[in-house]
């Protein structure tokens, strides 16, 4: 987009637990240098820390991406599958198909989702079973 601030995408991979929280510094380090307000700055962070999570914990690898304009930001999570199969049971505080295994290492609450959404000023999420989930969050950075 000709009047974006930044704009870059990350590599996620699937079960990367190690790696858990790399992207979303990342983002928060960018958005602090591009001097954008601190709230809107942890909105943006807590947003791109759930993404990454899910992606890590339920997909089959994905990228994440970033872009600044000058009235938003822009968060956007893609993955190649396996897709959510019921969204509006997915936005349910506390529902997760996360395995015990998962949930064992602190991870697949059910709150990823929700989380994002709350954070977001716009928020969209579309998923084909078997093909993948994007899910789309802005900040509005006026009013």
């Amino acid at each position: 987009m000709a009047d974006a601030l930044f704009s870059d995408t990350f590599p996620v991979a699937a079960r990367d637990f190690a790696a858990a929280g790399t992207v979303s510094s990342k983002i928060k380090n960018t958005l602090k240098m591009l001097g954008i307000d601190g709230a809107l700055t942890r909105r943006a962070s807590i947003i791109a820390y759930e993404a990454e999570i899910n992606l890590i914990i339920h997909s089959n690898g994905g990228e994440m991406g970033l872009e600044v304009t000058p009235d938003a930001i822009h968060i956007f999570s893609k993955d190649i599958g396996p897709g959510i199969e019921n969204i509006s049971l997915a936005l349910k505080e506390g529902w997760s198909t996360a395995s015990d295994s998962i949930r064992e290492l602190g991870f697949g609450a059910g709150m990823g989702l929700p989380n994002m959404k709350r954070n977001s000023d716009e928020f969209a999420i579309e998923s084909t079973v078997g093909a993948g989930t994007t899910v789309s969050m802005k900040i509005l950075l006026h009013g």
